[in-house]
């Protein structure tokens, strides 16, 4: 059994990070790397629970893109089988041959309905055939409709872009240790101003209750006017802070998690962004410290940020 340093007493749990209270009911981390909440939910029907406007607007552009050409084949695939199923005699111009010929003869009339281009060599010669392609036709309209929607609040939708290095560090600062973390603004103009950032440490007390308290940490800096480049938030580790006197293996006993969330202005959606991200204990690294990042360039007359760096960290040697 660990034998961490106990919290003192005359701390108190200062954060409300509507995760409550009991350690019993937690799985995991409760902030993902990404800064999605590690929550599901269930006892309600998932078509309830499912947000289909947020899962295309935040899903990554590869799958965005797949799941279009999917729904395109398969919409069109549903109307081809319909056709085939209705009398030949429904359908006008279409050119002789097999099976397989006709099927795709009537799939690519699905597509140039749906599409609403209508080249106009196969037509509909009945009532039935008529009113499907009316359908249809109806059909492709909204669903392209809503895929232009789809498409304009994946480009204008407010985010931070921003990176967050991968490990947090606790390092020597000033001449005391200090919990830090760094993260940048990775888009050429998206320059955020008036950031704030708050940061949440949670840890199962090592008591009877068993309960995972969360504690707001004091920062160096919880406030800059703009972040032109990377900003590393540092926590001092005094004797106030909840973190004084722990180890790695007490960080771990512990279950602790550091929760991180970032405000702050985007010039160019003329809104307020967020961007959230967490560290879990064993995402947090003993005497280290975080490699420079940004230089001058050649010539002096510009600083270079090098984003790639983000995550480089270096330990420090002990002095023998």
């Amino acid at each position: 059994m660990s034998t961490h340093r106990k919290i003192s007493s005359t701390l108190k749990s200062n954060a409300d990070t509507g995760f409550g209270v009991s350690a019993d009911t937690q799985g995991g981390r409760f902030i993902n790397k990404d800064g999605s909440y590690n929550v599901k939910k269930r006892g309600s029907p998932f078509y309830e629970r499912i947000s289909f406007f947020y899962k295309m607007l935040t899903m990554p552009v590869l799958n965005f893109a797949l799941s279009l050409v999917i729904f395109f084949i398969t919409i069109n695939l549903i109307f081809t089988t319909v056709y085939v199923l209705l009398d030949k005699t429904e359908f006008t111009g279409v050119l002789p041959g097999n099976s397989l010929h006709y099927f795709f003869e009537l799939f690519f009339f699905s597509v140039q309905t749906f599409t609403t281009v209508g080249y106009g060599r196969i037509n509909p010669d009945g009532y039935i055939a008529g009113a499907l392609a009316s359908i249809e036709a109806l059909t492709g309209l909204s669903s392209f409709a809503l895929i232009t929607g789809i498409l304009y609040g994946r480009f204008s939708r407010p985010r931070a872009y921003l990176r967050f290095s991968k490990h947090a560090l606790i390092a020597p600062y000033q001449d005391i240790t200090g919990l830090m973390f760094r993260f940048v603004s990775y888009k050429e103009n998206h320059n955020l101003t008036n950031v704030d950032v708050t940061v949440t440490f949670g840890l199962t007390e090592n008591d009877e209750s068993k309960q995972f308290k969360f504690y707001q940490l004091p920062l160096e800096r919880s406030r800059i006017d703009s972040l032109p480049m990377n900003w590393t938030v540092v926590h001092p580790i005094n004797e106030d802070s909840p973190l004084y006197g722990f180890s790695l293996e007490d960080l771990r006993a512990t279950d602790a998690e550091v929760y991180v969330l970032v405000r702050g202005f985007d010039d160019i959606f003329s809104n307020t962004v967020l961007q959230r991200t967490s560290y879990r204990f064993n995402e947090i690294v003993f005497n280290a410290k975080f490699e420079r990042m940004y230089f001058e360039s050649e010539d002096d007359t510009t600083t270079i940020v090098e984003v790639n760096k983000i995550h480089n960290y270096t330990y420090i040697k002990s002095e023998s």
